[in-house]
């Protein structure tokens, strides 16, 4: 082996121990004097924030890495080995807002995921920097194996895998290269901060007591199927018949059906008024409270009968029920053994926020961020034309 090569291997040995010490708990000085105010304002300038046009629209360039507005809307916020929307919400707002209103709406949002995306990318530059040579090849490993990790997390099912991350816009190679990107930030920022170290079992206790009611409450949920028979649109024969007593008929020989072992969810394609009968008359997981009349009177059914059980003819309102109960879910805490690694990724989490924050803040006092307002206003029009296709 040639001393440049030797060499080299050398560099990506120790790059490669260096960065399991720092994702353990440090490597080298750790904390000795920690990311300065100095240090954060550096970084904020070191490289150029510059807008472009592409043939997919605007995009934002930050030291040569390009922020595409397919990127802030699809992507998610990385939790640890999990994913978070922060936006989800405001699909729903585009549905029920004018333009205007919902560019106001979203506008904060956005700008905060986009600012949070420069961040990411200054400080994964300057902690590639730091870590020098070699370096690819230790986090190719590590990625790697963070890969196959996530596939056993589907099983070992690999086109289950693949399916999941093609919902979050990524493929196998894109999502290897985010966790690589994570994993050596993660590191520098362990190097860096003299708090940035593995919380104890007791720091993880008492955040989720602390914590429990806004993170780890499990509500009551309820899911069903249901024939909604709207006794107004009842196919009659003869002008005369009374429509409310055809649809009592019908729901009582609906139900013999039903008894007799024709599948419901057919059944609710052919004859239910509701909105989901092409689905087959199937709720999404709701809560008892969260039903409005004439459906909350589905809830107090519900508590009578067990999963895969049918209840009705149920008469309300205007309406008349025909229930199957798919799923009933008690509310409670999720125990704190089963939901330790979340608690510890949202500490971990939360330290490495606070570093964003501030770099944030220097990136406002030191760059003309005006054209990042172009952007998030190109990226709000955006979501709110696909949310209203």
């Amino acid at each position: 082996m040639n001393e440049r090569r030797k060499h080299r291997l050398q560099r990506a040995t120790l790059a490669y121990f260096c960065l399991v010490l720092w994702l353990i708990g440090g490597c080298g000085e750790k904390g000795k004097g920690g990311l300065t105010e100095g240090e954060l304002s550096r970084i904020a300038v070191t490289q150029k924030i510059e807008l472009v046009e592409s043939a997919g629209g605007l995009v934002l360039m930050v030291g040569g890495e390009a922020i595409t507005s397919d990127e802030i809307i699809r992507l998610p916020v990385e939790l640890g080995d999990k994913f978070e929307s922060p936006l989800e919400n405001l699909k729903t707002a585009a549905q029920t807002s004018s333009p205007e209103r919902f560019k106001v709406r979203a506008r904060g949002e956005l700008k905060s995921v986009v600012m949070n995306k420069i961040s990411d990318i200054l400080l994964y530059q300057e902690a590639k920097k730091q870590a020098g040579e070699g370096i690819d090849e230790s986090l190719d490993k590590v990625a790697e194996k963070e890969v196959r990790k996530f596939v056993l997390s589907f099983g070992g099912d690999e086109a289950k895998a693949d399916e999941a991350l093609k919902k979050m816009g990524l493929d196998r190679k894109s999502f290897k290269e985010r966790r690589k990107k994570y994993i050596l930030t993660q590191s520098y920022l362990g190097m860096k901060m003299p708090r940035y170290r593995p919380a104890t079992y007791r720091e993880m206790a008492e955040y989720y007591e602390r914590r429990k009611d806004e993170l780890f409450l499990k509500p009551t949920t309820l899911q069903f199927r249901l024939i909604d028979i709207e006794p107004a649109k009842v196919d009659i024969a003869d002008a005369n018949q009374n429509r409310l007593e055809e649809a009592r008929k019908l729901a009582q020989e609906l139900l013999g059906r039903i008894k007799a072992g024709e599948d419901f969810g057919a059944l609710a394609q052919q004859y239910s008024h509701g909105l989901r009968r092409e689905s087959g008359g199937l709720w999404q997981p709701v809560q008892p409270e969260s039903l409005a009349n004439p459906y909350d009177i589905l809830a107090a059914e519900a508590q009578k009968i067990e999963p895969g059980q049918v209840a009705g003819p149920i008469e309300a309102g205007e309406h008349i029920f025909i229930m199957k109960l798919e799923e009933k879910q008690a509310g409670g805490y999720e125990p704190f053994e089963k939901v330790q690694k979340q608690v510890e990724e949202r500490i971990l989490y939360e330290q490495r926020n606070d570093v964003v924050e501030r770099l944030n803040a220097k990136l406002v006092e030191h760059a003309g961020l005006g054209k990042t307002d172009e952007f998030v206003d190109f990226c709000s029009e955006k979501i709110y034309q696909m949310n209203k296709q």
